[in-house]
């Protein structure tokens, strides 16, 4: 009896685990062969994910390298040039690089083919010349300024603005590429091959002689991003050929701009306050100050990744549901907030579990940062608690206020940061990140609410007016 028995559970046993494993196959069957608009987002969020995954350990690794290479000094003049030239290529794409994201469904749906080859068009050209007006511009402040700039800044800022237009060209590429949902196309040139060949370029420099400093590492980012964002410009370019048909060309300038700079507003105080506090420890402390912050910044990348995996992956989605069901809509927007929380919480709690050790790669000093990471987690963790609220305003039209969201939170982490910074260091540049990050995770889930009436956040109720009642 007691074999019969024990045989009878053997064979119940995989019925069972195939039975719990179900919901979990059923979920991985959706992401890889569901055809609809949620089974194309979750792919691109997926592959999104992958990417960043890759990009984050290539970008770690570049980034130790580099450090161990030109030392904390020459190391904090390179980040601090490269951060503020990657802001300033984002802004000069004037809002389009986003904008499209938006048109190109709305333009395909519709059947409205000529205005989608127009603003194909007109927004590779209108790019191209913004972003070398801001870097001639910028040489010329350079100049002019130098006498009040530290001199160890000069050059290498110079050269940083030669990189504008193809860092701008790139993010806009980025777009259009994430608007036809090609994860790959959108975002390998930036996360993974711009990187290795900065690293290439600068390693074949060194082996050539040329001294590991700042300046020798901004001429290689230089070559790299003219190479990638050129081969780029030629894979997106024939690959819209094969889809879309020579036809008619309608250029609407005028709309294009009108919702393109709310977006422009949009995105400069986004990537303001996610660069800020490399740039105003800059402004406060020393170099090496800079180099040891900014590489704290880089061990966050684990974490900050799934959130801008999700983004890439729902940002055109939002745009076609914005257009039909509004309840489907919800439920997609509720759906993402999970797709970026645990994910993110998850990796929060590698990142601290890893985190010294990580940060020891990078030289003698580097981990004076560890103990930052604690509260810099802790801001990134409650930013991904609200999912991508910001992404959901924009693609929805309510790309003002969104702007003005962020411009108060941008507002609250400067002046944080200029009250803190000079009397606690590092520590005051952490703690202004951190709370500007609770904020702006507070305000844009609350006027996603008051907009949308969608709940965007991790722990409350999809109603919660009717769960009061």
């Amino acid at each position: 009896m007691r074999f019969s028995a024990a045989t009878t559970a053997d064979r119940l046993l995989p019925e069972r685990l195939a039975l719990r494993m179900r919901p979990l196959l059923r979920r991985f069957d959706d992401i890889l062969f569901r055809a609809d608009e949620r089974g194309e987002a979750s792919r691109m969020s997926v592959i999104a994910f992958a990417i960043r995954v890759v990009s984050a350990a290539i970008a770690f690794l570049s980034q130790v390298l580099l450090a161990r290479w030109m030392g904390g000094f020459e190391y904090g003049i390179f980040v601090l040039v490269w951060t503020a030239m990657i802001l300033a290529g984002n802004l000069s794409c004037l809002g389009f690089h986003t904008s499209v994201i938006r048109f190109v469904p709305e333009y395909r749906e519709k059947g409205m083919l000529p205005e989608l080859r127009g603003v194909l068009v007109a927004s590779r050209l209108v790019v191209l010349l913004a972003s070398t007006v801001f870097a001639a511009l910028g040489i010329a402040g350079v100049h002019v300024l130098s006498a009040a700039i530290e001199p160890y800044y000069v050059v290498p800022f110079i050269l940083g603005m030669i990189c504008l237009p193809m860092i701008a060209m790139s993010d806009l590429l980025q777009g259009i590429s994430r608007a036809h949902s090609w994860a790959i196309a959108a975002l390998a040139p930036t996360y993974i091959e711009r990187p290795l060949l900065i690293l290439l370029f600068m390693a074949g420099a060194i082996v050539a002689g040329y001294a590991p400093d700042a300046r020798t590492a901004l001429i290689a980012a230089i070559l790299a991003t003219y190479a990638t964002t050129l081969i780029q410009l030629l894979r997106v370019t024939a690959r819209i050929g094969r889809l879309l048909p020579a036809g008619p060309v309608r250029m609407r300038y005028g709309r294009w701009i009108a919702i393109s700079l709310p977006i422009f507003l949009v995105e400069s105080f986004f990537f303001l306050l996610t660069n800020a506090d490399v740039l105003m420890v800059g402004a406060f402390m020393e170099p090496n100050a800079v180099a040891v912050y900014f590489a704290t910044v880089k061990t966050l990348a684990l974490v900050h990744f799934v959130y801008f995996a999700v983004k890439a992956g729902v940002a055109q989605r939002y745009a076609q549901f914005t257009h039909g069901d509004s309840g489907k809509l919800a439920a997609f927007a509720r759906e993402t907030v999970s797709w970026t929380f645990w994910p993110s919480l998850l990796m929060a709690l590698v990142v601290l579990a890893l985190g010294k050790p990580m940060l020891m790669l990078f030289g003698p000093g580097f981990d004076a940062g560890y103990p930052l990471l604690f509260l810099l987690v802790a801001g990134v963790v409650a930013r991904a608690a609200v999912g991508p609220c910001e992404s959901l305003l924009t693609m929805s039209g309510n790309q003002n206020v969104c702007a003005f969201v962020y411009a108060l939170t941008l507002a609250v982490n400067v002046a944080l940061s200029v009250l803190l910074i000079p009397r606690i260091g590092l520590w005051g540049a952490a703690v202004a990140t951190a709370g500007a990050m609770v904020f702006e995770a507070a305000a844009l889930s609350f006027t996603v609410w008051r907009r949308l009436g969608i709940v965007m956040a991790v722990f409350l109720p999809a109603h919660p007016a009717k769960e009061a009642r």
